[in-house]
């Protein structure tokens, strides 16, 4: 168990997964002077690009369907591990977590009957579908939990209910998660992968000081990296960065293998990121990558700290690389934005142009993906979609990122007084989350109704704590402080 110093449990929220922050620029129009001829050249060009994209993310999802999902490769190529129902399957290199997917593939097709098998194969998708960006594994990952509960009861079977705990929380969906994750409780109190996942879902609801309870009783029950990971997390959401770290820094010292050093040394990359720390977060990223070259979240961190330094083609190099083979929104978007700066708008047009095939693809698999929608359609594509999709996440969960997922796209629609109430929401004292991009879309927003003073402060400490938060929102929020400011506007 962890030795820490006592703090103050406050609310907050938190994704897993990631919502970076994203600037507000948006691809400019087609100038008017261009002629029917230019226009029509235009766009089918952009027809082709769009079938590109489209064609792009077919071969991403055929290419991850092939990899291991009906099970058809050869086990016998490499030495492939065996899964057990305890392995913390999200911390496994890529390259072993598909041999593990091919080992239990085979193992079941001899002993059909094994439930627990069942529910670690089912465990095993929904972590492969987080890192190889696939949603089709999603559906995977549920039969392979139903056969399980086929075969053993739900009382007697804590690693299924686990197992759809984390797959409901992996589509979005944290009430089930967060009920489904109790059920696994009840039979097993010390279910790692549960009370890793009922935290998660605590967090994803905005209920903070629950989550902070539940990382506790985690960390007395089950301590271990996901639980100690997890806790370094709530702290960063209540305001504790230093808590956070010294937690993260104790994981890395009882790290004892490769993927351990990997996970969590780019857990620390990411908070010292976030802190605009980008001499530390490159030497964490670093270490990350010498444990596991192949490790593509340390891959993404050290690309997206190379454009906060203006390493533009450095990070163009890095972000392509991850893009092509985690093709995510999130990833999709920091690509499209670097390029944008780096004056390569077609090719960023294509990313956002990804994004929504991913998007709908995510959809037809149950996964929930509203937030990513509201965020990436309000910067760079339809506002009134971005609005409809922030409505519905804050209808169902009510945490700091919902709330400034809202606040930004009702800011798209011209909506700055009702925005600036929910953009306040995502940056309150309680629970104390200081994120740049929040900030920065609060000063924009205030900076939208006229408020320059307080627009001002807030830009400027969106800057002082992460300067390169966003290729593009920190570009727009250096340009409006450059703007002249009429004596005692705002004031």
């Amino acid at each position: 168990m962890l030795v820490r110093k006592p703090h103050t449990a406050r609310r907050r929220e938190g994704e897993g997964g990631g919502e970076k922050a994203r600037g507000a620029a948006t691809t400019g129009a087609a100038t008017a002077s261009a002629t029917a001829a230019d226009a029509a050249t235009a766009g089918a060009g952009r027809r082709r690009r769009v079938l590109t994209v489209m064609a792009v993310a077919l071969a991403v999802t055929a290419a991850s369907v092939a990899l291991g999902a009906r099970g058809d490769e050869d086990p016998g190529t490499r030495a492939a591990p065996a899964l057990a129902a305890s392995v913390p399957v999200d911390q496994l290199t890529s390259r072993d977590l598909a041999q593990g997917i091919a080992s239990l593939q085979k193992h079941l097709k001899d002993h059909p009957k094994d439930a627990t098998g069942w529910a670690t194969l089912g465990a095993a998708y929904v972590e492969d579908a987080r890192t190889s960006g696939d949603p089709t594994r999603y559906p995977q990952a549920e039969k392979a939990f139903t056969r399980s509960l086929a075969l053993r009861p739900a009382d007697e079977n804590d690693t299924a209910l686990a197992g759809r705990s984390a797959l409901a929380a992996a589509r979005h969906d944290f009430p089930a998660a967060l009920a489904q994750a109790d059920r696994a409780l009840r039979v097993n109190p010390y279910s790692e992968r549960a009370l890793s996942t009922r935290v998660d879902a605590l967090v994803e609801l905005g209920r903070y000081d629950e989550a902070s309870q539940a990382v506790e009783l985690a960390d007395r029950r089950r301590p271990g990296l996901p639980v100690f990971t997890r806790y370094a997390y709530v702290q960063e959401l209540t305001g504790d960065t230093e808590g956070a770290r010294d937690v993260l820094l104790r994981a890395l010292d009882s790290a004892s293998s490769t993927a351990d050093t990997a996970y969590v040394a780019t857990a620390l990359g990411q908070l010292a990121w976030s802190q605009g720390q980008y001499a530390d977060a490159l030497d964490h990223f670093g270490a990350a990558l010498r444990a596991d070259p192949q490790y593509l979240p340390a891959l993404e961190g050290r690309g997206r700290t190379y454009a906060a330094q203006g390493r533009t083609e450095q990070a163009l190099t890095a972000l392509e690389e991850v893009v092509r083979r985690y093709p995510l929104p999130g990833q999709l978007a920091a690509l499209g934005e670097l390029q944008e700066v780096a004056g390569e708008p077609e090719k960023a047009e294509e990313q956002y142009q990804l994004v929504g095939v991913w998007t709908k693809l995510a959809r037809a698999n149950g996964v929930a993906t509203d937030l990513e929608s509201a965020l990436i359609e309000a910067d760079h594509g339809d506002p009134a979609e971005a609005l409809k999709a922030a409505r519905a996440e804050w209808s169902r969960r009510e945490s700091v990122h919902t709330a400034d997922a809202l606040a930004w796209a009702l800011h798209a629609n011209g909506k700055d007084r009702e925005a600036l109430a929910y953009a306040k929401k995502a940056t309150a004292a309680t629970p104390g989350y200081r994120n740049a991009q929040f900030l920065y879309h609060r000063g924009m927003i205030q900076h939208a109704l006229g408020d320059t003073g307080a627009a001002r402060r807030d830009l400027t400490a969106a800057l002082d704590l992460n300067p390169g938060f966003s290729p593009t929102g920190a570009r727009e929020a250096r340009d409006t402080l450059r703007k002249p400011t009429r004596e005692g506007e705002g004031e």
